[in-house]
């Protein structure tokens, strides 16, 4: 007998959203269910349902000469009165119906039933959510428990715990709720769908959505940080030069912004433009502060000075310390925020802030230092290329030629020569270190200074064994020494006349 479940097939797709191949793997289970609760084994039972959503129900038996096994077995008269061409050992089918199982087979199927649609519901809608992780949903406040809100997402319910809602916004019955899905667990209550609006990436997802460019890849975030409710600073840059990468996050009179600010429930966010250099980039992650000043204190431990006016001192540090806090997290780096005052009495002030910005990679700013002589500004590059070709590159091997090997450089003429002599005595000077065997230094030389000294070259006796400090470390060090005891930087001493 053959029994159309189509219709019932029907709904269970249209109410649970399961897939016609699982629904009828179900339905099969269940006939085999109840079949093995009625008869104590279903090995012989075949289910077949055709493309019209027919199900039928065969029960596979032997034909014998005197019946032991009732369930798989059948005398030889009772299968000829089905088959008149039966015979002993054939195997016959005998069409079952469900409809005479008793009462107890069909509700232990029932059970058996609906456990197996739970279980598909829950696997379909884990596959489903599972992939949605890192993504926005929106649903509506349900009800609220210890602090968790319950939100109606339609195939099922989201949990957004106290410590991910933002301490700035407060929820209804009925409101709406925006929020990132961060995870999806499996638990004996049910699948768990939790929500976050604190999560960094509530915010980028937020800027993907309200910012084509940022979707699309023209401008990228380098990096976000956040204190959910207060102040989120986010650097930005773009791939294309004819594209502000600000600007595009901002939108026209604001207008992408301020549709960001009203999601989040009016919390701060600083754009800014990221920079590979870190000084400026640190000037840019202080905003809306404006910086005067950044010094490299320890480029290897990530440590920087900030100087600003007296009265952007506040806006630099923030509420409770939350600007400088964020800009430390943003760039990675530590930085100590100090005003001009402060910064005067500190001892990296005059002298030694030379010394620590030569150490750091700034000695653009108070001269550097110089070995080829292609480096020399304004040189002549016929020159250097003739003296490269004669294998002469460095300042210090052109000064040690010989008069004969002058003469040998016959692709330069003698003007040319004096020229460039000239322009080493107005650029460089040698200083000679104080070992016998030790190479000359050439520096840039302070144009100044060159215009008051002349040659720029100063020789006067060094106080035997005076003893300074060394500019990296602070240690003792004295006139004889090359390099220093204790952190091993090279060391020049040079006099000039007062």
């Amino acid at each position: 007998m053959a029994i159309d479940i189509s219709e019932a097939i029907h709904q269970l797709i249209r109410d649970r959203g399961m897939s016609e191949e699982l629904i009828l793997r179900t339905i099969e289970n269940t006939i085999l269910a109840a079949y093995k609760r009625r008869y104590g084994n279903a090995d012989n039972l075949i289910v077949r349902i055709s493309e019209d959503q027919e199900v039928s129900v065969y029960a596979k038996k032997q034909i014998v000469d005197g019946v032991y096994d009732p369930v798989s077995e059948i005398d030889l008269e009772e299968a000829r009165t089905l088959n008149p061409e039966a015979d002993i050992g054939d195997e016959i089918l005998i069409e079952v119906n469900p409809k005479e199982f008793d009462r107890i087979s069909v509700q232990s199927a029932k059970q058996t039933a609906h456990q197996s649609i739970r279980e598909i519901q829950k696997d379909t809608l884990y596959s489903e959510y599972k992939n949605k992780v890192g993504e926005i949903v929106i649903g509506y406040y349900q009800r609220e428990r210890n602090g968790t809100i319950y939100v109606d997402l339609g195939k099922i319910e989201g949990l957004l715990p106290k410590k991910y809602q933002s301490p700035r916004e407060a929820y209804h019955v009925n409101d709406r709720i925006k929020a990132l899905i961060i995870e999806v667990n499996k638990t004996p209550a049910g699948l768990q769908v939790v929500l976050s609006r604190t999560h960094t990436d509530f915010v980028r997802a937020i800027f993907e959505l309200e910012v084509p460019e940022i979707y699309d890849k023209t401008v990228e975030i380098h990096k976000l940080v956040r204190e959910p409710g207060y102040r989120t600073k986010l650097a930005v840059y773009s791939n294309r030069e004819d594209v502000d990468p600000v600007g595009a996050c901002v939108g026209l009179k604001g207008v992408r912004i301020q549709a960001i600010i009203k999601e989040l429930e009016g919390e701060k966010i600083d754009i800014l433009k990221y920079d590979p250099d870190p000084r400026r980039f640190i000037k840019n992650a202080l905003s809306p502060a404006e910086v005067r000043e950044v010094i490299t204190m320890d480029e290897g431990k990530h440590q920087a000075l900030a100087v600003v006016s007296e009265s952007q001192l506040s806006l630099a540090i923030g509420k409770q310390g939350l600007n400088v806090r964020l800009a430390n997290r943003l760039v990675d780096w530590n930085i100590d925020v100090k005003t001009d005052a402060q910064f005067e009495e500190m001892d990296i002030a005059a002298e030694s802030r030379r010394a620590v910005s030569e150490l750091f990679g700034d000695a653009e700013d108070y001269g550097e230092e110089l070995s080829r002589i292609a480096e020399l500004p304004g040189v002549d590059a016929q020159v250097v290329k003739s003296l490269q070709d004669k294998g002469v590159d460095f300042i210090e091997d052109f000064l040690a030629l010989s008069p004969k090997e002058l003469l040998d450089l016959k692709a330069i003429t003698e003007e040319q020569l004096e020229a460039l002599r000239a322009l080493i005595e107005e650029n460089v000077e040698i200083v000679e270190e104080d070992e016998k065997d030790a190479p000359s230094e050439v520096v840039l030389k302070d144009p100044e200074k060159a215009s008051e000294d002349g040659q720029g070259t100063h020789e006067e006796a060094v106080p035997e064994l005076e003893t300074y400090e060394c500019p990296e470390c602070g240690a003792h060090i004295t006139v004889d020494m090359t390099s220093c005891p204790k952190c091993g930087i090279g060391l020049s001493f040079e006099y000039e006349d007062e």
